[in-house]
């Protein structure tokens, strides 16, 4: 993972938080956030519920309008209507997976694809259960089924930046160690900036190059993957808004 690392240092963010501050009704839900991804590289997004998760993930893509603060992707500020943002290729996988259950695996493929995008058959390696499964209603899939799916959706847009909110909701800690590998594979290939929130914590910094702890809207934690992974005290600690000198106090 540091050679992808290396090189993606090499070249500037392509999803920038610069200082945000955003909310609802006027209230703000996050505050003071800054962050940066780079091509081939995936953020770990973590905290408890209620830590402003995803409220950091709607304005990355523009469907909530910030308080204070910028987000640029792509060298662009980030435009305040979705459908253009995901045009330019920043996508977002809600933890809702944004899927149409009564029609089936083939179609869900069929209505995501786009002309630049990435092939079924490239998919399709990354997802090899969904090519037996194209003529199953995507109702009766399995969550992990579900979640391939959303994702495989997401990927046939070719994203430049995906962010995935949640992916292991409701989904066995199996299911997110077969997914999450994958997810890893395609970032590195494809060199697409993923942020990732994610509730299984050592699952999320096996895969992750930086990860950013939230509580209570505020960045209580900021480090490589690699540091987290072998600080768990610290993450611990963040999660509930303490530092390592407030446990031995």
């Amino acid at each position: 993972m540091s050679t992808q690392s290396d090189a993606a240092s090499a070249v500037g963010p392509v999803l920038e938080l610069d200082d945000i501050t955003v909310g609802y009704g006027g209230v703000p839900a996050v505050r003071g956030l800054s962050a940066a991804v780079r091509p081939g590289e995936i953020l770990a997004l973590l905290g408890p519920n209620g830590a402003g998760k995803t409220t950091t993930l709607l304005a990355s893509v523009g469907a909530l309008p910030l308080m204070s603060g910028t987000v640029t992707a792509l060298g662009e500020p980030i435009d305040h209507h979705v459908e253009r943002n995901a045009r330019r290729g920043v996508t977002l996988v809600p933890d809702t997976r944004g899927l149409f259950h009564k029609l089936s695996v083939s179609d869900n493929l069929r209505l995501a694809k786009r002309k630049d995008g990435t092939d079924l058959d490239t998919v399709f390696g990354y997802f090899p259960k969904l090519k037996t499964m194209r003529s199953r209603q995507c109702g009766n899939l399995s969550g992990g089924e579900q979640q391939m799916l959303a994702l495989a959706k997401a990927l046939l847009a070719r994203p430049r930046v995906l962010l995935i909110d949640e992916m292991s909701l409701g989904l066995s800690p199996v299911a997110v160690q077969d997914l999450l590998p994958r997810l890893r594979s395609f970032a590195d290939e494809h060199q697409m900036a993923v942020v990732l929130v994610e509730q299984h914590i050592d699952l999320a910094l096996g895969i992750a190059d930086s990860a950013v702890v939230l509580h209570h809207g505020r960045v209580a934690l900021s480090a490589s993957a690699a540091e987290l992974r072998s600080r768990r005290d610290m993450v611990e600690a963040a999660y509930f808004g303490r530092t390592i000198s407030d446990q031995a106090s």
